[in-house]
């Protein structure tokens, strides 16, 4: 296919089906927690916008959830059958890990996930919120198994090799390896800047379609301060985690750098742009500037890192990729940040709050940044998996001896027929959730678990019944009737 051979297909295919997978679980990362945060506020306040946010946010949540279960199964499968030699030579150690991700995360998020999408008129208040937090907590659980079997890839310790294969020596060591606490909090982190801007560009889109009631308000409000402290976090973990990198993995930061070879007492530049020349062993049409490679990577004006010429050609990984979507992901932080700041301007000057529900070019902006977040984890994650090439068990297992023995044939065959089932399923589960998006929040009448007669609330059998979207053709109708628009910069009870 294409010229290329079985493990260039096994590693599309991997890359494929795992680009996938990574979107919902970001996504139900940093909803779970940001239903808590709402239903949390409902208990405090009582404000009827918060229930209505939260249940209209939860049947995003119970979409993205399933997606991201049928996903994960596939990714499990694939691990089995395409990377065989991998499971033989580390599956002593990244078999347990994964269990301890099912057992201690996944069993809790099933175990409330009923009680949360169904159970809010049949449990007590505080049973409930207890449900979502559990759900919460499953998911900051999972995050965190998930990230320390990457991660224990990306940088190994704590194993012996008995037999030709690697056992476990120090379990702390091989969860709490060396890059693990970097990587748990930038992932922890871009999933929640992935949520704010997802709800943030709901509301926007809201605003701009004329919908301005008190719930799109407390939503754009809520996100724009997520988006406003975190994304400057963000970027701080990034700079500890690039240091790190350059301490553990230093081929994968010279690509990430473009950077090939040192000259004597020369300080070394940050390209800002440049096509690197993997055959040529050079950045073609670099554009950068002085110092200020050395000042982020080495916290000092003169400072070097290791260039590309210093590691053998067949353990250097692809800078052309890597150089590339580390800037793509850089880039759009700096725009999250920029984003944030835009909205504190807004909020400061003259107006108040009601400048962010009439600013259209803010809106805009918001509304395109969207799906900023889910860009600049697929970016994140093609620089952390192809920087690691050509090692699968960083330094230990490269990937060309991980793959399994199939021929070109049957993984090409596999790999069209992913590309076709994904599209079409993920693809419909997507329009499916931009449909729930695009109708805004609802009322949702409150009521005890004793005021339902019988046979009224029956439990859905499956999870997808939680979204309940009914068939609107007029979505100019999906303002409910006690959101009224709310016109100019008046102060309101709800807002």
């Amino acid at each position: 296919m294409f010229g290329l051979s079985a493990l260039d297909l096994a590693r599309v295919q991997f890359a494929f089906t795992m680009s996938f997978h990574i979107l919902f679980p970001a996504i139900t990362i940093g909803m779970a927690s940001y239903l808590a945060v709402l239903e949390l506020c409902w208990l405090r306040t009582r404000r009827q916008v918060y229930v209505d946010l939260y249940h209209y946010w939860l049947k995003v949540f119970a979409v993205c959830f399933g997606m991201g279960v049928v996903s994960g199964i596939v990714m499990a499968y694939q691990i089995g059958t395409n990377w065989s030699y991998l499971s033989e030579f580390a599956g002593s150690i990244m078999g347990p890990i994964l269990s301890y991700e099912v057992l201690t995360a996944f069993f809790l998020e099933a175990g409330f996930l009923g009680v949360m999408l169904f159970g809010w008129n049949r449990v007590g208040p505080g049973l409930h919120f207890a449900a979502t937090c559990a759900v919460a907590i499953g998911t900051l659980i999972s995050s965190t198994w998930i990230l320390a079997a990457n991660s224990w890839m990306q940088t190994p310790q704590g194993y012996a090799i008995e037999g030709g294969r690697m056992v476990p020596a120090d379990w702390l060591a091989i969860v709490f390896n060396p890059s693990f606490p970097y990587r748990l909090l930038h992932m922890v982190i871009a999933a929640y800047l992935t949520t704010a801007l997802i709800v943030g560009a709901a509301a926007a889109w809201q605003l701009l379609r004329k919908r301005d009631n008190p719930a799109v308000r407390k939503m754009m409000s809520m996100a724009m301060w997520m988006i406003l402290l975190v994304a400057p976090i963000q970027a701080v973990v990034g700079d500890f985690h690039g240091l790190n990198t350059l301490e553990h993995q230093p081929a994968k930061l010279a690509a990430m750098e473009g950077h090939w070879e040192n000259e004597p007492g020369k300080a070394v530049p940050l390209l800002l742009f440049g096509i690197p020349d993997m055959e040529e062993e050079r950045t073609k049409y670099a554009v950068g500037i002085p110092h200020l490679g050395s000042l982020i990577l080495t916290h000092s004006w003169n400072g070097q890192f290791r260039g590309l010429k210093e590691f053998p050609r067949e353990d250097r990984p692809n800078s052309l990729i890597v150089f590339w979507s580390f800037r793509l992901m850089v880039g759009l932080g700096l725009l999250m940040i920029l984003l944030g700041a835009w909205s504190l301007w807004l909020r400061r000057k003259v107006g108040g709050e009601a400048r962010l529900w009439r600013q259209r070019h803010f809106l805009r902006f918001a509304l395109w940044m969207g799906p900023a977040g889910l860009v600049a984890i697929l970016a994140g994650w093609t620089t952390t998996e192809v920087g690691r090439q050509p090692w699968v068990v960083y330094g230990v297992l490269r990937t060309a001896d991980a793959v399994s023995p199939h021929g070109a044939g049957p993984l090409a065959l596999t790999l069209a027929i992913f590309v076709v089932a994904y599209f079409f399923v993920f693809g419909a589960g997507t329009a499916f959730v931009l449909r729930m998006i695009r109708k805004g929040p609802q009322h949702f009448e409150l009521h005890t678990p004793a005021q339902g007669g019988p046979g009224e609330e029956r439990t859905p059998m499956r999870p997808i019944s939680a979204a309940d979207v009914q068939s609107d053709d007029d979505e100019d109708t999906a303002r409910p009737d006690h959101l009224p628009d709310i016109k100019g910069g008046d102060a309101d009870k709800e807002r």
